[in-house]
C-alpha cells in the first residue's frame, strides 16, 4: 500500500510541475471535441444574416473566441486543479483524461 501511495504522490508532484501544460491539453482536447457542435450552432444561429456578416461572425467566434477561451480558461483550470493535494491530483487527472477519452470515443 505504501508503494502505491508513493507512486501516486510522485506522479502528483510531477503533474503539479506541469499543471499549465496539462490544463492546456485538456482545454484543447475539449475544444476539438465540442468545437464542431459549437460551430454548427453558430452557423444555424446566423444563417439568416448576409454573407459578409456571417463570415465575419464565424471568423470572430473561431479565431478570437476559441483563442481567448484557451488563453483565459487554461490558467483557471490549472488553478482549480492546483487545489487538489498530492494524494488526489494524479487520480483526478487520470479520471479526467479517461472521461475525455470516453467522450471522444462516443463522438
Amino acid at each position: 500500500m505504501d508503494l502505491l501511495l508513493d507512486l501516486i504522490t510522485t506522479l502528483s508532484r510531477w503533474c503539479r510541475g506541469n499543471l499549465h501544460d496539462i490544463s492546456l491539453a485538456i482545454m484543447a482536447t475539449l475544444f476539438v471535441l465540442f468545437g464542431p457542435g459549437i460551430n454548427a450552432w453558430v452557423q444555424r444561429s446566423i444563417s439568416s444574416f448576409n454573407f459578409f456578416l456571417r463570415t465575419l461572425i464565424f471568423v470572430l467566434v473561431c479565431a478570437v473566441g476559441y483563442g481567448l477561451a484557451i488563453v483565459f480558461l487554461t490558467p483557471w483550470l490549472a488553478q482549480g486543479l492546483g487545489y487538489f493535494n498530492n494524494f488526489t491530483l494524479a487520480p483526478v487527472l487520470l479520471l479526467v483524461f479517461f472521461l475525455i477519452g470516453v467522450l471522444a470515443d462516443r463522438s
